[in-house]
């Protein structure tokens, strides 16, 4: 039986011992822990010796659950520091009542009556600080009854601790009786080694070309990143600019200018987060006004009523990247535009698996001579072709600012059509009050969507998770099929 040099002495390390765990054998061998779990890996696959891993966790307290130790959970202090009752405004000067409060009452043990917090009588110790207790007085504590709390609320992390044993076998003990050659090895080769022939008396070291290497995670970019990459790179290639803008937009350009109307169900609490800030509205915002009310000097007839300069102002988190389109065209209003932007967008959406409250969205805008709606549909054929989805196809939409309007589909297999996004010609209600006199291709399109579908996840969230091993997992060519 061939065997490597180290091999052979970690044979010899454990003939006088018999078993002994991979700290003590790395003393003897004077090498590295890690590396003395691989010699001996490579034996247990002979035979020769067995491996037992032996894995212990306990628990100590986090930055904050020291702060705690000694003198207890944030409520059992703060229940404390009062007798049978306290009005809530003086209980709230404790320095821990914003914790504290909450968790009394979740544990039943005030009632708050009148704007009085008044003690129930009942305030047992439960598992979670009896486990604290434990925690604080040894600085660490087994898992068990009332920890799984802890670990939630982040009062205490887990240790994890690895321990290797390894164990001579009867066949490792006769091959050890019969005797090894302990030379040492050559791993590489001089150059004078070579041209002088002295390689053909050295013990080589020999080399299993059938084991697989230990694994390695370089660095990497994260795969939504490189998709994102991906996209900025087809659309540079494609002659476009890229625009960049706030998140916090006004309501003029992220409503108004794109002649939503104001009483549009998408302006309601429910669908867009608006901030206390106001901001002032820009120069010729009348012509924007004129638009709405009557239809200004088009043959448009607007929307009629009366438009509210104070709605306008009130600044909200951009619902789409469509806001910063407006104000390129307002800034560029003769042509050529080839301009796009990838940003993120705020939603009050309920979260599930194929929704946010905040996502990508890629932004497209092409103003021109002569550019018309088959134009469009060229465009985006183009961007998912190189993006990788061969089938796509339009079926009408909707949109307040663009007519005619288009929502892209592509094939995918095993799940049919997927829609990725909408698209249009903006109307001439949002161009005139600008001064821009040629067509406007848009489009949105979500980019979130594209990746789970490039990296075949089922759940949105995935993508901004922190999990380490996805990423290392994920193909660096971005899972595309």
């Amino acid at each position: 039986m061939e065997l490597t040099l180290n091999e052979k002495r970690l044979l010899a390390a454990l003939g006088p011992v018999g078993s002994a765990d991979v700290a003590a054998l790395a003393d003897l061998m004077d090498s590295r822990r890690e590396a003395v779990v691989q010699y001996a890996n490579l034996a247990g696959e002979r035979g020769l010796v067995d491996v037992e891993k032996h894995v212990s966790r306990r628990y100590v307290p986090t930055d904050e659950g020291r702060a705690y130790v000694g003198k207890g959970l944030p409520e059992r202090q703060v229940l404390e520091s009062f007798e049978e009752t306290i009005p809530m405004r003086n209980l709230q000067a404790h320095p821990l009542a914003k914790i504290g409060i909450g968790w009394m009452r979740k544990k039943g043990w005030i009632a708050i009556r009148d704007g009085v917090v008044q003690k129930t009588g009942n305030a047992a110790f439960g598992p979670d600080e009896i486990a604290f207790a434990r925690a604080s007085e040894s600085g660490s504590v087994e898992d068990g009854e009332g920890v799984a709390d802890l670990l939630r609320r982040g009062l205490v992390q887990e240790e994890e601790t690895v321990i290797y044993t390894v164990s001579i076998t009867p066949l490792g003990r006769d091959l050890l009786a019969k005797g090894l050659d302990l030379q040492e090895e050559a791993g590489t080769l001089t150059r004078d080694q070579i041209l002088s022939g002295a390689w053909k008396d050295l013990p080589l070291r020999r080399y299993d070309v059938g084991k697989l290497p230990k694994r390695a995670y370089p660095g990497k970019v994260h795969p939504y990143q490189r998709i994102l990459d991906e996209m900025r790179r087809i659309l540079f290639d494609m002659g476009f600019t890229e625009m960049a803008g706030g998140i916090v937009q006004s309501s003029f350009w992220n409503f108004d200018a794109l002649f939503q109307p104001q009483d549009h169900p998408a302006r309601e609490m429910q669908d867009t987060f608006f901030l206390g800030e106001r901001w002032p509205l820009p120069e010729g915002y009348e012509r924007v006004r004129d638009m709405h009310e009557h239809g200004g000097e088009t043959s448009s007839a607007g929307w009629g009523g009366i438009w509210s300069a104070a709605k306008a102002e009130q600044c909200v988190l951009r619902t789409h990247t469509t806001s910063l389109s407006i104000q390129h065209l307002a800034k560029h209003p003769t042509p050529p535009v080839r301009a796009f932007c990838i940003g993120r967008v705020y939603r009050r959406e309920a979260i599930d698996p194929t929704h946010l409250a905040e996502f990508e969205q890629l932004e497209g805008i092409v103003m021109d001579e002569g550019v018309n709606f088959r134009h469009l549909l060229g465009f985006l054929k183009e961007f998912y072709a190189k993006m990788g989805f061969e089938k796509v196809r339009f079926r009408p939409g909707y949109f307040p600012y663009t007519e005619p309007s288009v929502e892209p589909e592509v094939y995918v297999d095993g799940l049919g059509w997927v829609e990725l996004g909408g698209a249009g010609i903006f109307r001439q209600e949002v161009t005139a009050p600008f001064g821009i006199e040629h067509p406007v291709l848009a489009w949105g399109l979500g980019i979130s969507r594209v990746a789970m579908l490039r990296l075949g996840l089922r759940d949105l969230r995935q993508l901004y998770r922190s999990d380490v091993e996805w990423i290392r997992e994920t193909p660096t060519y971005g899972g595309r099929r």
